[in-house]
């Protein structure tokens, strides 16, 4: 985990691993201080805040959540009387999208013979995720602190006379996306929208949603985007995940026409420029998402992790490739 300077009353706390949990947090250095996002445990959440007392006069006023994803939430608890500001839908969906049980059960059915040994039988990629998140994570203690500052579709701070926006641009990867643009310093957190050299992942939305706010991102005109996941970049972020999304849009459409079971298409699909980028098998997340746009199904049917991580695991061993989520 590092610090960066992004801009002039900017920073940026980046977990470099850039794998699943492993995500950015922001601070807007101004107004009594404003954090963007809160990291995956609560050892996470403290190391950023020691990170960002480098610089901080004090703990901030202030927290925003871009999204729902406990990844981005676990940490709420560490900002005691912050007032925590986020889309309302956030609020709404946080008990039930980011209820830490739920994964601290499968750390611990990993650890114990018998459900591993049945984790193993069934769900293969589920035991594969769980052995690597405990490589790095913990998700003991966590205790979900819900956003007590909602708002509809924009909200502004002012911030010793700089404006903060915060523009709700879901559902895109989650139905609560929201990203912060400083329009003063030309910088944007763009929360999960931008994943930077890892495979982007969505779980609600469309591809044409998401593809119009990348747009709307390259159309700010930032100097400096702070992506959701991996390293700080510039509107060739934005640009780049566009050229994916469209490029497994396409592919997708073409293995659907033939008949091939989203699976299959995955383990088909070359992974093109994108290979590089870690998890590249996560690539079976998008084509789903694009199957279920050509069946004509809701944005915001449910996902079942295990399979998804079963997929994922299949398609990294089809590919011959580490697995790696």
């Amino acid at each position: 985990m590092k610090l960066q300077h992004v801009s002039d009353h900017c920073f940026a706390v980046l977990n470099e691993k850039n794998r699943v949990c492993d995500a950015n947090s922001g601070l807007i250095n101004l107004g009594g201080g404003v954090v963007i996002d809160t990291q995956s445990d609560l050892a996470h959440g403290r190391r950023m805040i020691e990170l960002f007392g480098k610089v901080w006069p004090g703990m901030p006023k202030r927290v925003i959540n871009t999204h729902e994803d406990g990844d981005h939430v676990w940490g709420n608890q560490l900002f005691e009387g912050a007032e925590i500001i986020a889309h309302r839908t956030v609020k709404e969906l946080m008990p039930h999208v980011a209820d830490p049980k739920e994964t601290q059960q499968l750390l611990k059915a990993s650890d114990r013979v018998l459900t591993r040994m049945l984790l193993k039988a069934l769900h293969p990629g589920a035991l594969a995720v769980a052995r690597q998140l405990q490589e790095d994570y913990d998700f003991d203690g966590i205790r979900l602190v819900l956003p007590t500052t909602v708002f509809e579709e924009r909200h502004v701070l002012d911030l010793d006379g700089t404006e903060v926006h915060l523009i709700y641009v879901g559902p895109c990867h989650q139905i609560g996306d929201t990203i912060i643009h400083v329009p003063k310093e030309k910088i944007v957190f763009a929360g999960d929208v931008i994943f930077r050299e890892c495979t982007p992942m969505g779980w609600n939305g469309t591809y044409e949603k998401w593809l119009q706010v990348l747009d709307l991102i390259i159309s700010l005109d930032p100097d400096v985007i702070v992506p959701g996941h991996g390293p700080v970049c510039g509107v060739d972020g934005a640009i780049q995940m566009k050229a994916y999304l469209q490029y497994v849009r396409e592919e997708s459409k073409r293995c659907f026409d033939q008949g091939l079971s989203a699976l299959d298409a995955s383990k088909m699909i070359d992974f093109g420029p994108y290979g590089g980028w870690r998890a590249p098998a996560r690539l079976f997340m998008n084509v789903e998402r694009a199957y279920r746009e050509l069946r004509n199904e809701t944005a915001d049917a449910p996902w079942d992790h295990a399979k998804v991580f079963d997929a994922v695991l299949a398609v990294a061993k089809a590919n011959g490739i580490p697995v790696e989520f």
